[in-house]
């Protein structure tokens, strides 16, 4: 990038858990605990929903794109903290820095946009059943998929972009455990420092919020048409289908907010820290989680396609 041949600096510091010495190795085992059942509930997931047949619908492609898209982003930091929690040396180097902004946002978003995505064909599909199959057809569903990886993308090289455009020409060492925004803004120089600390905050908060209010959108439709359903029944089976949606859009919107709506008052590095666990390690942890309880057919299909077959072969 153009930026890095005007910056002093070659290599950042991530400080990360260097704060938390005696916690360190604590920390490892409970991340690295954390990440591999991540990974093994995606990954289930995703082969669930591929060998299937019984779900392939766009309801559950959309869940296989959303499992990939999780891997990805956790792939993009979790590996790298765990590595720089059992070493001493924890520099990264400038285009490596630059490309983990990238690949985290990128990947962040996209898993936005296809929650967003999900809750349009949860729409569709209770409150226009019958426009269902033309609205989501294959190609539509495929065009939903590539529009959010798209967008994804789009936002990751804004982001990346603007941020590493910047002069950095004194401290290189980065107060968090990847080459996030806010602290990577603090080691830059310049007069422009301030507008694109501003017009990367608005960029992002708009994103997330405009994700937001068309879930919200989506929802009020869906309560309004499930509430004129005469049986109780009916509107159980209704309801059931939006329900882990709709608990993975609060918990991953609800520690978003938390990130990037907090005051701007000052923060101790202790505390932003800590609070990047909510959104790199632990809602990417109870994702799958949800998704897997609280979806009936898909932890039937599960029961059948994995452990059954493990029980009858070692029988």
């Amino acid at each position: 990038m153009q930026g890095a041949n005007s910056s002093a600096v070659s290599e950042f510091i991530l400080v990360g858990f260097s704060t938390f010495p005696h916690l360190q190795l604590t920390f490892f085992l409970l991340f690295l605990l954390m990440y591999l059942s991540t990974l093994l509930g995606n990954l289930l997931i995703t082969a669930t929903i591929c060998s299937e047949r019984g779900l392939h619908t766009p309801m559950y492609l959309f869940l296989c794109v959303l499992s990939i898209s999780e891997v990805l982003y956790t792939l993009a930091v979790i590996p790298r903290m765990l590595a720089d929690l059992l070493s001493a040396h924890r520099s990264i180097a400038f285009p490596a820095c630059a490309a983990q902004m990238f690949f985290s946002f990128s990947f962040g978003f996209t898993h936005s946009f296809l929650l967003t995505v999900m809750g349009y064909d949860r729409y569709v599909a209770i409150c226009h059943p019958l426009r269902y199959n033309v609205l989501m057809s294959p190609q539509g569903c495929a065009c939903l998929v590539a529009c959010s990886w798209a967008g994804g993308s789009i936002m990751g090289m804004v982001v990346t972009t603007a941020v590493f455009h910047l002069t950095f020409c004194g401290p290189n060492e980065i107060q968090h455990f990847f080459c996030h925004v806010p602290p990577l803004l603090k080691l830059a120089c310049g007069d422009d420092v301030a507008v694109v600390a501003l017009g990367v905050g608005l960029v992002c908060i708009m994103a997330l919020l405009g994700c937001c209010l068309l879930i919200l959108l989506s929802y009020a439709f869906i309560v309004a048409t499930i509430l004129k359903i005469p049986s109780a029944e009916g509107r159980h089976k209704a309801f059931s289908t939006c329900a882990s949606h709709l608990t993975v859009v609060v918990v991953h919107y609800g520690f978003a907010s938390v990130i990037y709506l907090k005051p701007s008052g000052r923060q101790s590095l202790e505390g932003d820290t800590l609070m990047g666990i909510t959104y790199t390690v632990l809602t990417p942890f109870l994702s799958p989680i949800i998704f897997s309880l609280r979806n009936k057919e898909l932890k039937i299909a599960m029961k059948k396609t994995f452990f059954i077959k493990v029980f009858s072969q070692n029988s």
